[in-house]
């Protein structure tokens, strides 16, 4: 298995510290608002890792964090009037529901970092003793990055380099403007705690060093996050955690695409900060992880709303055919250990699924290899004849098994086929502005006037409905509807 890492620039074979056990931390929500699509994004991304490398047989620790104290979230519980935790609080229970609703496989811890204030005092206090951080005369207590050696080494800048173009903080106090804060002072209507400085609250890088070094020890196998976090933050993380323990924070460092929606990068500013509540309200929780999943999770993509009415049409086709695949094997009582047709699919789903995703998790390829496999499956089902249709529905009954058991590692096929199918046909049909009722009562005149043989009023109501969009295929057990967007 081959992850690309941050910090090489280049994939490597990846070997845990600890034999087969496997200790991750993700970057998680900075809790002032409701979650939106960047950190489902996220969120999709690491519990696909973490689920992954499960079914690869390692024993996986992964924690995600919430950050519960922050400048954004006091302004935002100042504005509505409310405890700033109280504020948190809600809001982490708001985001559970969110990534709940999209079926995304919980971190084995999540951590607050309210949780670890005292924690947090004494590994700044340890950062202070051994010379790496200092007080100001206001209580803030800053590190000196100048004394880090290897700072930059993630980012690849030069600490020199960061004075231009960047903005740097400028809090009185500093020795260095590229200094950064481990502790703020306590400014009036904040939240605080006591600390050996004064009243204060943690800085925001901070708060991860603490929580990985508590939950996960001293290195850890994966860190990840989104891509707009290796500097400063994740650079700020090991520059603090190396400099108190003096060895590797993180082995292998995995950043997250950033997502632009429609061409913007998304922003609250724009307005176009799809939130994941919104997003659900549109969309089945398996298409937004299609289309997650659809681009390599280390790109920075541009999604459009295509991507979404592709998505569907895609899993649309694949649960109508898995559809069929359950009524041919019900009808021919197909057993996946019994003979089956000689193919080159039924037998390599596994195989080519493990081969793609070790390769630094492709899930680009592994959703494209679907396309292969359903295509293989509806022509088997159409050429099945009298003397093979056993085999065959073995051979479905084998695929079948194969592609929920690797697809599962992914979410995906969880729900009734049926049922999913017909959610998105009532989706589709309110936006031709018909309904059911109608087009079924239009079928039945149909199927009358041929009965009559009066065909030209047949094939009258064929193309009216095909205009409408409607697409009608005759089969021995009547006739079927669907619709043509969704094709």
């Amino acid at each position: 298995m081959k992850i690309y890492n941050s910090m090489t620039g280049k994939k490597e074979e990846f070997k845990p510290i600890d034999g087969n056990n496997v200790k991750m931390y993700a970057c998680g929500v900075t809790v002032y608002d409701l979650s939106h699509i960047g950190h489902a994004r996220q969120a999709v991304v690491y519990a696909m890792i973490a689920d992954y490398l499960r079914y690869r047989g390692y024993n996986v620790k992964y924690v995600r964090n919430y950050t519960d104290v922050d400048d954004k979230i006091i302004k935002r519980a100042n504005e509505l009037g409310k405890d700033a935790l109280e504020f948190s609080r809600e809001q982490i229970l708001e985001t559970e529901k969110d990534m709940a609703a999209l079926h995304i496989t919980d971190a084995d811890e999540k951590t607050k970092a309210s949780e670890y204030i005292n924690q947090i005092i004494e590994f700044v206090q340890g950062l202070i003793e051994k010379g790496y951080a200092y007080k100001a005369e206001n209580g803030d207590v800053y590190y000196r990055v100048r004394k880090f050696a290897e700072y930059g080494k993630l980012s690849h800048r030069k600490v020199d380099d960061m004075l231009n173009g960047v903005r740097i903080e400028l809090e009185e106090g500093k020795e260095d403007p590229i200094d950064f804060a481990l502790w703020k002072s306590a400014k009036p209507g904040e939240i605080y705690w006591e600390s050996p400085w004064g009243k204060g609250r943690p800085g925001w890088h901070i708060e991860c060093s603490v929580m990985a070094l508590n939950t996960l020890g001293e290195t850890i196998d994966i860190h990840g996050g989104g891509r707009d976090l290796v500097f400063p933050h994740h650079e700020n993380e090991i520059a603090q955690s190396e400099a108190l323990t003096g060895k590797t924070f993180a082995k292998c460092w995995s950043h997250c695409g950033l997502i632009k929606i429609n061409g913007e990068k998304m922003s609250k500013s724009l307005g176009n900060s799809l939130t994941i509540r919104d997003a659900l309200k549109m969309y089945n929780y398996e298409v937004i992880k299609y289309v997650m999943l659809s681009k390599h999770y280390g790109s920075d993509v541009d999604i459009l709303d295509e991507d979404y009415t592709l998505a569907e049409k895609h899993l649309y086709y694949f649960y109508n055919t898995i559809s069929k695949m359950n009524e041919f094997i019900s009808q021919y009582e197909g057993n996946s250990n019994g003979e089956k047709v000689e193919d080159d699919i039924s037998n390599t789903i596994k195989e080519k699924f493990i081969e793609v995703m070790d390769d630094d998790f492709n899930t680009t390829a592994v959703l494209a290899n679907l396309h292969g496999i359903f295509k293989y499956v509806n022509n088997l089902i159409k050429t099945a004849n009298k003397e093979n249709r056993v085999q065959v529905a073995n051979t479905l009954s084998k695929i079948l098994e194969e592609v929920k058991e690797v697809y599962g590692v992914l979410g995906l096929f969880e729900q009734n086929p049926e049922e999913f199918a017909n959610i998105l046909r009532e989706k589709y049909i309110k936006k031709i502005n018909l309904d059911t009722e109608y087009i079924e009562t239009e079928i039945a005149k149909r199927a009358e006037a041929k009965k009559q043989k009066d065909f030209e009023t047949a094939d009258g109501i064929r193309a009216k409905l095909d205009e409408q969009g409607i697409i009608l295929n005759d089969t021995a057990n009547g006739t079927i509807w669907d619709i043509k967007d969704l094709y």
